[in-house]
């Protein structure tokens, strides 16, 4: 361990994920980072916040304007930029008439929702899916899937799971994990009042439902009088070749929760956008966040919309990761360490032949100058920014392949 994260795990409380960790951030810009070390490497991972890139200069700049003339609106007050992006947003959002809470967090924004559905259907239990990721803050953590960041800590009442609608597990298939999923989901419904469904469109692995699936999910809701909330804070802004990873589903949800990218990858900024007769809480303070209309993370958001229309990123993330995609299932047709590619846009991942060589293969991408996140235990998960080029995706594709000779070898 070098310096600075030494450093970094003396004077921070140590927490799984976070502290300590192994490299420190030094530089950052478009699809690369450097580390303390002076080691380059394109980052698929950045924790789904860079769909602009690192450092974009129109967002750096507005930020600097924005600065000079209006840093911060204290709670009780609205600005310009506030105002501005919550009508972006709500006008964006192709499922009727809308309004929208801003926050800083994910998290904020799914306590928010959670908040709005209690309120909204006189009900206080939720469903969400078995390995599901909805927050770290405590509500969000007792409706999300997630088992081993629980232990000790005290949970919600009334927060029910659902089987995964995606495979875990090698053996399993889409079509038959949707299936347990369906009439999993089927049984708690028709068992409890369940204020909302909380739930990921496409996974942030770019893993999809087969198409019949969210129809069938959306006809339970329904019935049951269940709200239906969307959980793209990873997916979001046009990760998967869509503003909305819902426009994928071909349903309508009654919420949509947006974070990470929304920041262009600078600052702390999440959304939620909701139907606008769920405007029922105004005798509560359902998001009354200090910086809940802080007039520089709005700006962010509103810059980060007009870069992505300018530049017509999201038509690039949907053609770039059809190739993309193509060239990994190709490649883990010849290295051994692979069994799969998946994904949905410039959402993607590649699943190991063997799990117990998840790791191994993680730290030699990195090595090679490729940096991805890691999930269920088996994939390799792969987020670049939607300004990435051609040559860059092509690289990460090379890099993958001699991580697994490396590896398997």
């Amino acid at each position: 361990m070098t310096a600075l994260p030494t450093r970094d795990a003396t004077a921070f409380l140590h927490q799984a994920g976070s502290t300590p960790v192994d490299h420190a951030f030094i530089s950052c810009e478009g699809a690369w980072a450097t580390d303390e070390t002076g080691h380059r490497f394109l980052d698929f991972h950045g924790n789904s916040c860079h769909n602009i890139g690192y450092r974009h200069p129109r967002l750096i700049a507005a930020l600097k304007e924005q600065l000079d003339t209006l840093c911060f609106t204290p709670r009780l007050f609205t600005s310009e930029p506030a105002v501005e992006l919550a009508e972006m947003l709500a006008a964006r959002w192709p499922y009727g008439p809308a309004k929208v809470l801003l926050g800083t967090s994910g998290a904020d924004a799914i306590e928010m929702a959670l908040k709005l559905a209690y309120t909204a259907t006189g009900r206080t239990r939720t469903v969400a899916f078995d390995g599901s990721w909805h927050g770290a803050a405590l509500g969000a953590l007792s409706v999300g899937g997630t088992t081993g960041e629980k232990d000790g800590l005290p949970m919600l009442e009334g927060c029910h799971h659902a089987p995964s609608y995606w495979p875990r597990r090698q053996e399993e298939d889409p079509e038959t994990s949707a299936r347990d999923a369906l009439a999993g989901l089927k049984q708690i419904l028709e068992r409890n009042q369940i204020a909302a469904l909380i739930a990921e469109p496409v996974r942030s692995t770019g893993q999809t439902a087969p198409d019949w699936f969210w129809p069938e999910i959306r006809t339970l809701c329904d019935r049951a009088g269940t709200l239906l909330i969307f959980d793209e804070i990873p997916t979001g802004l046009g990760k998967t070749g869509r503003f909305f990873a819902s426009d994928h589903t071909g349903v309508a949800p009654d919420m949509t929760v947006l974070g990470k990218s929304l920041g262009g990858g600078v600052l702390p900024l999440s959304a939620v956008i909701a139907r606008a007769e769920l405007d029922v809480a105004g005798h509560l303070g359902v998001g009354h966040y200090t910086h809940q209309k802080n007039p520089v993370l709005a700006r962010t958001g509103i810059e980060t919309l007009r870069i992505l229309d300018s530049e017509n990123l999201i038509a690039a993330s949907e053609n770039k990761g059809c190739d993309a995609l193509k060239a990994l299932e190709q490649m883990t047709t010849e290295a051994p360490a692979y069994e799969t590619a998946i994904g949905l846009g410039l959402s993607m991942a590649v699943a190991c032949t063997n799990p117990d060589q998840l790791k191994d293969l993680k730290d030699a991408c990195y090595r090679l100058g490729l940096n991805t996140g890691a999930a269920d235990g088996r994939l390799l998960t792969l987020s670049p920014a939607l300004t990435i080029s051609e040559d860059e995706l092509a690289k990460a594709t090379e890099i993958l392949r001699r991580a697994s000779l490396e590896v398997v070898s």
